[in-house]
């Protein structure tokens, strides 16, 4: 069955397998702590996909082996694809009870076998999760503030939720900051959110996304040979890289209306810095809508293998930028 978020605690009596699928994975975990939360960190066990597959044992052990005196149990398995359709197949045909298990996915198409499953059966459940609009993120951000007790002007507000990217993860990380800084009793200011708040603002990874995206490839070569980042910075990049090609695709349909770039860049939510126009603009000419959509779904297989195998996530960030630096026409 298909279902929405907020629909969840309905089925919660009458499902055991859920499937959850989307990029906002800042929503999918807000959902599971308010809905699951009477699970323990002793009775919640987490897997990947890829080591599920390697040894089926783990899951068949967690779901088939109980005590007397054991509760029920919560199993999240991460990075799922079709490669885990027949284990799930089997699991949801043997109905086992007790144990409550949710499948995390990034995107899945249509024709996707284990969506497909989740959405025909009668005793799974499916939610999709969509990225976050801004009308959302200025409603967290303002009840973070508020529990707290913090005031801020717009222009603050404003200056918190673009360097949060997008992403709700990010918006509480960077609202946490503040939060820690007021119990000082101090009173924020822009200066403050611009010391605090640098998610965004980190130039290197920004100059690297912003000159790959301009194919300047000279460039982009120099930022990649002058810095050696962190499991962690590579990360940050891939979800540079994503925020910014989902502007760049936002505008790109945006553009289908209107076919007026300035007008496009003027309008979009949440307002595009002065100082950031002249390189969109750049951007826009550059990218077509189908080449940002392909290069997203790679940033997302990229990142699943970067947290597989962060000890070479070095190797794995420069592999994806020179290749597609050198099967690019980017100039020099």
């Amino acid at each position: 069955m298909i279902s929405k978020y907020y629909e969840i605690n309905k089925f919660k009596k009458k499902i055991n397998f859920f499937l959850f699928y989307g990029e906002n994975e800042g929503q999918k975990i807000d959902v599971i702590q308010s809905n699951f939360n009477e699970f323990t960190k002793e009775n919640t066990f987490k897997y990947g996909e890829k080591e599920i597959i390697e040894n089926n044992q783990l899951l068949f052990e967690n779901i088939y082996s109980r005590s007397f005196f054991e509760n029920e149990k919560l199993i999240l398995i991460s990075d799922v694809t079709d490669k885990i359709f027949d284990l799930i197949g089997k699991v949801i045909s043997d109905n086992v009870s007790d144990v409550v298990i949710i499948l995390l996915a990034k995107r899945l198409d249509k024709k996707s076998k284990i969506r497909n499953l989740f959405e025909k059966e009668k005793i799974t459940l499916i939610v999709p999760f969509y990225e976050d609009t801004l009308q959302t993120l200025i409603s967290i951000a303002k009840r973070i503030l508020t529990e707290n007790k913090i005031n801020l002007s717009q222009e603050n507000l404003n200056l918190i939720i673009e360097r949060a990217q997008g992403d709700r993860i990010n918006l509480k990380n960077e609202l946490q900051k503040i939060v820690l800084l007021s119990k000082n009793g101090k009173k924020i200011d822009l200066n403050d959110i611009s010391k605090l708040t640098n998610l965004s603002e980190n130039y290197n990874v920004n100059e690297l996304v912003d000159n790959y995206l301009c194919k300047n490839k000279r460039k982009t070569l120099n930022i990649l040979n002058e810095n050696i980042p962190s499991s962690e910075d590579n990360i940050l990049i891939l979800r540079t890289f994503l925020s910014k090609l989902k502007r760049l695709r936002k505008l790109r349909l945006s553009l289908r209306k209107s076919n007026n770039v300035d007008q496009a860049i003027s309008a979009f939510k949440p307002p595009i810095f002065w100082k950031d126009k002249n390189i969109i603009r750049q951007q826009i000419k550059i990218w077509e809508l189908n080449d940002i959509e392909n290069f997203i779904v790679d940033l997302n297989n990229t990142e699943s293998l970067i947290k597989k195998n962060p000890q070479i996530s070095n190797q794995i960030i420069n592999n994806m930028i020179l290749g597609k630096v050198e099967n690019a026409n980017i100039q020099i």
